[in-house]
């Protein structure tokens, strides 16, 4: 199975939304309520969890050890950092379209990339160069 950068996104922007109380632990894998759409399979979701969590995206992830589910305590500084430079859906674009024909991605390449064209958007707003 492959590394799946369209998806790794949307994984992250579904666990960021999940509604948690603080220091709350839950387990989650591609069964878990709005972890998947149609079309997506439940073992590639799970694949992209566990490169996720070997990548450090969380915070206080581990395996269940039963199952293949994902004890889940929110994103990690560096989880957030990362979706934070390829949030918008327009710096996004622009990513995949700078990396389009490479064939070839890294979270520190996207994550730059991502940071860069935001870095363009805020000279282009404000005059100033970052």
């Amino acid at each position: 199975m492959k590394r799946n950068m369209e998806l790794i996104r949307k994984i992250l922007l579904r666990l960021e939304s999940l509604q948690m109380r603080p220091n709350q632990i839950i387990l989650v894998d591609g069964s878990t309520d709005g972890m998947s759409e149609p079309g997506e399979s439940i073992q590639e979701i799970n694949y992209q969890l566990k490169l996720l969590q070997e990548a450090g995206m969380f915070r206080h992830a581990g395996t269940n050890g039963l199952d293949d589910r994902i004890k889940f305590n929110g994103l990690s500084w560096e989880g957030h950092d990362f979706l934070d430079s390829i949030r918008s859906e327009s710096v996004w674009e622009k990513t995949k379209d700078a990396t389009d024909g490479i064939g070839s991605w890294t979270f520190e390449i996207v994550k730059e990339l991502g940071k860069g064209f935001i870095k363009k958007q805020i000279e282009d707003r404000t005059g100033i160069k970052l």
